[in-house]
């Protein structure tokens, strides 16, 4: 059953008025902008990452080089170039139909009818009996895909609707799994490690239990149209998912999935006065107390949510904190103040939140650079030995500049220049360096991920993939350290099949070492997000134009081996890394 249909849509936008606009273009525009357009844009056009879309924002701005800018893209912004996807009278249509475009798909969260989409999968219950696993996440039977949990690492393959389950210690991919559209993030239950959690753009939330063998999914609900966020309480008990549309988040009970209480966010007021929807950004759990962190994107409020409390009620509203909130990460101090304060990026006013969970307060603004749109994904915060102090830092969309700050005081300690804009950096204690892609930078340079040294906060070391081969460069003197082959393989084609553990469908792993024939054209690699696993022996990095995952030394850089055969791998989580990380 599809949200859209059960909270009541005001309107659907016509196909046949959307095609009418389109001069020679047989584009759906309503479709494309669905799926390639609103996760920056925005479900109601309101912009975020992306600019204001609406009627009255475009109005003043001429049709040609907005249709202009859809086909060549915007330098040092997120905005790419579609030509490869747009025809010239695609884009004028597209413009068009953007001009003209009237409001139809502002929704309302409604608890009732959010209850109604939840599905069992699988019991939950007899597979815990039958597949046994402790505390730890060592399994305590014969027979697993793992000896422990822990050694599993979740990756997504947005174009695919897929979450896959990665063996850590050895890269084998164990299973794939239907998980909705554009898969964004995904969690594990700390307290109970051998359930994870993923949440899709459409709004889907899924439960798995990775301590069975397969992963098979035991729950699902749709919690919205559209979503991003997503966090479980430390006791193992909640899990909360944000949404962008209808705006608002929803709690559920971790071992079941069964929605508990709905945060509408449809009325709020913004940094300007305005009353309106505001979709919800990034979400986090804390060891610092039983809350958790909801960013109003829109509104520029974070709530604290008390989920010990009867009702789960929302004990603390932050406003004021910047414009389009984004993503977010905790602070990991040594001692009482771990995971004491939720920084969130504020992309609409260049800086970064710092919300203090005991105050609930706002404890600081770090303006991160006009125009930087900072993005720090997973985010980094470590101890530097040299300053004697908890450095924090997030990535930069616009242009190539890593940021980083001291924790608590909240003063900026030095901004690294990369190759081109990010969107993750991350660390783990296993690894000198905290780990910057380029993604958004320009083609030439979106193939390269900066390795930057936590104590002398100077780029040690790049990771440089090209279309035949790859390279360790040493960023100081410019020389070659490694190379390796970078050959790319077309994919090995499989079918859907039913699950024979849950209700629910697979795409299964090709075998390890199997590949299609050599690509004739290759493309430039894209690389993302860098992830510890195995132990914090590796670091994974995401190659989302080659549907591969590379596996490098977390202590060295060094090529190890590719995971291949996948499509648009993007997000990466290592539960044992994880584990360890508040917040994450």
């Amino acid at each position: 059953m599809k949200l859209n249909r059960i909270l009541g849509l005001a309107a659907a936008t016509s196909f046949v008025a959307t095609l009418a606009i389109a001069g020679t273009s047989n584009m759906d525009f309503a479709k494309m902008y669905e799926k390639e357009c609103q996760g920056c844009h925005g479900p109601i056009h309101q912009g975020g990452v992306g600019s204001d879309l609406r009627p009255k924002a475009l109005k003043k701005k001429n049709a040609e080089n907005l249709a202009a800018t859809i086909l060549h893209g915007r330098e040092n912004t997120a905005m790419p170039a579609w030509s490869a996807k747009f025809s010239k009278d695609d884009a004028a249509g597209m413009v068009n139909w953007l001009m003209d475009w009237k409001n139809t798909v502002e929704l309302k969260l409604d608890l009732e009818k959010v209850q109604q989409t939840w599905i069992k999968l699988a019991d939950v219950d007899a597979l815990a009996k039958k597949y046994p696993v402790d505390k730890n996440g060592n399994l305590k039977y014969k027979g697993g895909d793992v000896k422990n949990v822990k050694d599993i690492t979740f990756a997504t393959e947005r174009d695919a609707s897929l979450v896959d389950f990665i063996d850590s210690t050895t890269g084998k991919v164990l299973s794939r799994h239907k998980a909705g559209f554009a898969v964004h993030v995904t969690v594990t239950n700390k307290a109970e490690p051998r359930y994870a959690y993923s949440i899709s753009r459409s709004g889907r939330l899924t439960m798995f239990d990775i301590g069975a063998p397969g992963q098979p999914a035991v729950a699902s609900v749709q919690v919205g149209q559209e979503s991003r966020g997503l966090a479980v309480s430390p006791d193992g008990k909640y899990v909360i998912a944000g949404n962008y549309n209808p705006g608002g988040a929803v709690l559920c009970d971790a071992h079941t999935l069964k929605p508990l209480k709905a945060y509408d966010t449809s009325r709020v007021i913004d940094p300007d006065g305005q009353i309106g929807p505001s979709r919800v950004a990034g979400i986090a759990d804390t060891p610092y107390g039983p809350y958790f962190a909801v960013a109003l994107k829109d509104a520029g409020h974070t709530y604290i949510i008390d989920y010990s409390k009867p009702d789960f009620p929302i004990v603390g509203d932050i406003p004021n904190i910047g414009k389009i909130l984004h993503d977010c990460f905790l602070n990991e101090n040594k001692g009482e103040d771990f995971g004491r304060y939720f920084q969130i990026a504020s992309q609409g006013s260049d800086l970064m939140g710092i919300v203090d969970f005991k105050t609930k307060a706002l404890a600081a603004k770090v303006h991160t650079g006009k125009k930087s749109k900072p993005h720090p994904g997973q985010g980094s915060s470590w101890f530097n030995k040299k300053l004697g102090k908890q450095l924090n830092a997030t990535n930069s969309m616009n242009f190539g500049s890593v940021v980083i700050w001291e924790s608590p005081g909240w003063n900026i300690v030095k901004k690294v220049k990369t190759a081109g804009g990010g969107l993750f950096v991350g660390t783990g204690e296993d690894t000198p360096w905290i780990w910057s892609d380029c993604v958004l930078g320009k083609p030439d340079k979106y193939n390269e991920v900066h390795l930057i040294n936590k104590e002398t906060l100077e780029t040690d070391r790049i990771i440089k993939v090209g279309k035949a081969k790859g390279q360790l460069i040493d960023a100081k003197s410019g020389k070659v350290l490694q190379e390796w082959d970078a050959t790319q393989y077309e994919k090995i084609p499989v079918n859907e099949v039913a699950s024979k553990m849950s209700n629910e469908k697979l795409m299964p792993p090709v075998a390890e070492g199997k590949h299609g024939a050599k690509v004739k054209d290759p493309v430039q690699p894209r690389l993302l997000h860098a992830e510890p696993a195995n132990h914090g022996k590796w670091t994974m990095i995401s190659e989302w134009t080659t549907g591969r995952i590379g596996i490098y030394e977390s202590e060295t850089g060094k090529f190890i081996k590719y995971i291949e055969n996948l499509t648009t791998p993007t997000f990466t989580y290592s539960v044992e890394h994880r584990q360890h990380v508040p917040g994450a």
